[in-house]
């Protein structure tokens, strides 16, 4: 087993200029490309979230987005042309990264990076219930070259915190690779005011929210009353407090969530898919190996796509069209640069 994780200084929340985010009109591409275009933003903040502005009842948000280059691409999807067993994620995702850019788009030399991925539950990678330990360990290495100076994985389990990051085998795999490894403590939660529909103040993982970049690193698969999870519901590890209170406007709390948290970069492992009987799910039969590893900038999106591979549509997903208002990101993906490689 690996060391426990230590509690060094967390480096403090980068600032970003608060600005209206840019519209983009994009022409259209061939090829592999599938449409051009992305979504005008318009979200007034506090980046900070612990300055003047939090202190006189602004909307604390976390926005960690970069400010899209003209014809670059919003979402890579990658395959493996093997269908029967589980294909090395390492190039999967680093073939979904090089079609957006490369991780060197996102990540700056000396930049603190959090990597957050679904490490709810007290399930083993076959079971397909957290995000892939190797999808997770190739984040990191992509990471690690880009010239990151510090690798944090983090996230706020739904079982006992220390079964869960050793039995999914993320723990293991993320402190080989020299990343810090930080679970859920008291000291560690501040609560902060997101001010949402459902989420006003809340307890925030501190640690998921201080950094220089957040890269989203989710696994796809069914969930029993969002009816699909991935980019968007994977947020709920960054709260503290009585999470399962929120179920009952589930859709909404997720739309919240999606507001306060603005990642990098979203990269969702649908390498093992859980096709039912999600979130926990537990039983092998219930998975199907799907090979496929999605990058986008845009979270709505990301999750438009992804629920299609467990037979879900966007539209049947309102915690969709609740971010899609709030102009978070656009469901409409012929208007984005798509590109599929296998």
């Amino acid at each position: 087993m690996a060391d426990a994780p230590s509690d060094k200084p967390k480096s403090a929340p980068a600032e970003a200029p608060v600005s209206r985010r840019e519209a983009l009109v994009r022409l259209a591409s061939t090829g592999l490309v599938l449409g051009a275009g992305s979504v005008a933003t318009k979200v007034f903040y506090d980046q900070g979230g612990f300055g003047f502005a939090a202190a006189q009842g602004a909307r604390q948000v976390r926005d960690y987005t970069l400010k899209p280059a003209i014809g670059s691409v919003d979402m890579a999807i990658a395959r493996a042309s093997q269908v029967l067993t589980l294909a090395p994620a390492k190039p999967l995702v680093s073939k979904a990264l090089d079609a957006m850019g490369g991780m060197a788009r996102f990540i700056s030399r000396g930049d603190v990076v959090v990597i957050k991925p679904n490490i709810g539950w007290d399930r083993m990678p076959l079971h397909a219930a957290n995000t892939s330990p190797e999808v997770v360990a190739a984040v990191i290495e992509l990471a690690w070259e880009a010239g990151a100076k510090r690798v944090v994985v983090a996230d706020g389990s739904c079982n006992d915190p220390h079964r869960c990051f050793q039995r999914s085998g993320i723990w293991k795999r993320a402190h080989a690779l020299g990343a810090d490894v930080v679970l859920p403590a008291e000291h560690r939660f501040r609560t902060m005011r997101l001010k949402g529909e459902v989420l006003d103040e809340w307890p925030v993982f501190t640690t998921l929210v201080e950094a220089d970049k957040v890269i989203n690193v989710p696994v796809a698969k069914h969930h029993n009353l969002a009816k699909f999870t991935a980019a968007m519901k994977n947020w709920y590890g960054v709260l503290g407090g009585r999470r399962n209170r929120l179920h009952q406007s589930i859709d909404m709390s997720i739309a919240d969530l999606a507001t306060f948290m603005r990642p990098t970069l979203t990269v969702i492992d649908a390498t093992r898919v859980l096709i039912r009987n999600g979130p926990q799910g537990g039983n092998i039969d219930d998975t199907r190996i799907m090979n496929t590893v999605l990058a986008s900038v845009d979270q709505v999106a990301a999750d438009a796509y992804a629920c299609t591979l467990i037979g879900q549509k966007a539209e049947n997903l309102p915690y969709l069209a609740m971010a899609e208002e709030r102009g978070i990101g656009t469901t409409k993906l012929d208007t984005l640069i798509v590109r599929e490689v296998v």
